[in-house]
C-alpha cells in the first residue's frame, strides 16, 4: 500500500493492516548518486522535502524515517511536515495546500516531484536533488523577541530566473504527540507514545504557492522583510525556525534554506 486514502472504510483499513508488508522493504539508497563539481559564484543547492502527514496515519512514520535517512547522507536537505487529513489532527495546518493530496503519507521533493514509494528504498532520489550548483542562493537574518518576529529573507541571483516566487514557512520542532504506527520503524508497535514531531508547519508568511519576485536577474540581490507576532498556535517560540525557498516557471523549488531564529546567515556561495 502506498498511502492511506483520505476517505476509506473500516474493511479497507483491516485489509491494509494485514496485507501491506511492502512498507518494510529492505533499506537502499536507491539510484546511483549524482556528483557535480562546484562552480565559482554559484550557490549550494539544497533539496526541499515536504512531508504530508498526520498523527492518525499509520504509514506516515515511513516517510519520517526516510527523511532521517536523507539527513544521514547529506546536509543539504530541508524538511517541512504538513499535518492534515483529519479534523482531529492536533498539528493540523488549516491553510490551502499547493498540490492536491490524494492520500497520506505523501512526500514531495522540491515541491513538484513525488518521492517514489517506498521512500526508504529511494533515499538517493532525494539526495540527488541536493547539488553543488544553483543559480540562486538564500540567506536569512531574524530577531525573535518580545513576542514579535522580524525576518529578512535575501535572495541573490547568479543567473536570470523567470517567474520566480518566494515561499516562506514558519515551522516548529519538539511537538510531542502519540503517533499511530503500522511500520517497524521507531521501535514498532501500534502506537508510538510521545513521538517527537519536528519541522511542523505552523504558518506561511507568504502565499503557499509563493509571492512573485521582480528584479530576478544575474548579480541582483532582493530582500523581503516579514514582521509579525509569534503565531498563537506556536507552543514554544524557542523551537521555531524558518524555511524559505524560491520556485521557478514550472513551480518547482530552485533552492531552499532553513534558519534558526536570531541568526544572521551568509549566502552558501561557491568560492
Amino acid at each position: 500500500m502506498k498511502k492511506l486514502k483520505l476517505h476509506f472504510f473500516a474493511l479497507a483499513v483491516i485489509l491494509a493492516a494485514t496485507s501491506c508488508s511492502k512498507d518494510d522493504a529492505p533499506e537502499s539508497t536507491g539510484s546511483t548518486p549524482v556528483n557535480d563539481d562546484p562552480i565559482s559564484g554559484m550557490f549550494q543547492k539544497n533539496v526541499l522535502i515536504e512531508d504530508y502527514t498526520g498523527t492518525w496515519c499509520g504509514w506516515c512514520p515511513r516517510v519520517a524515517y526516510s527523511i532521517q535517512q536523507v539527513e544521514n547522507v547529506t546536509t543539504k536537505s530541508v524538511a517541512v511536515a504538513v499535518h492534515g487529513g483529519s479534523a482531529s489532527e492536533p498539528m493540523r495546518y488549516t491553510g490551502s495546500l499547493p498540490i492536491d493530496i490524494q492520500g497520506y503519507p505523501t512526500g514531495m521533493l522540491d515541491r513538484t516531484v513525488e518521492w517514489v514509494y517506498p521512500e526508504n528504498t529511494h533515499i538517493n532520489q532525494a539526495k540527488n536533488l541536493a547539488k553543488n550548483n544553483s543559480g540562486l542562493g538564500l540567506a536569512m537574518n531574524s530577531t525573535v523577541s518580545g513576542g514579535t518576529i522580524d525576518l529578512n529573507v535575501k535572495i541573490k541571483f547568479a543567473q536570470d530566473v523567470t517567474n520566480a516566487k518566494l515561499v516562506v514557512y514558519l515551522v516548529e520542532d519538539n511537538l510531542v504527540y502519540d503517533q499511530t504506527n503500522y511500520t517497524s520503524y521507531f521501535g514498532g508497535g501500534a502506537t508510538i507514545a510521545n513521538f517527537d514531531h519536528d519541522n511542523v508547519l505552523r504558518q506561511t508568511l507568504t502565499s503557499i504557492t509563493g509571492d512573485a519576485l521582480t528584479g530576478t536577474t544575474a548579480s541582483q540581490t532582493i530582500t523581503k522583510n516579514f514582521n509579525l507576532p509569534i503565531p498563537a498556535n506556536v507552543t514554544n517560540a524557542a523551537n521555531i525556525h524558518f524555511v524559505a525557498f524560491v520556485t521557478g516557471s514550472n513551480g518547482g523549488a530552485i533552492n531552499v534554506r532553513k534558519a534558526a531564529p536570531n541568526t544572521d546567515q551568509a549566502f552558501e556561495v561557491n568560492p
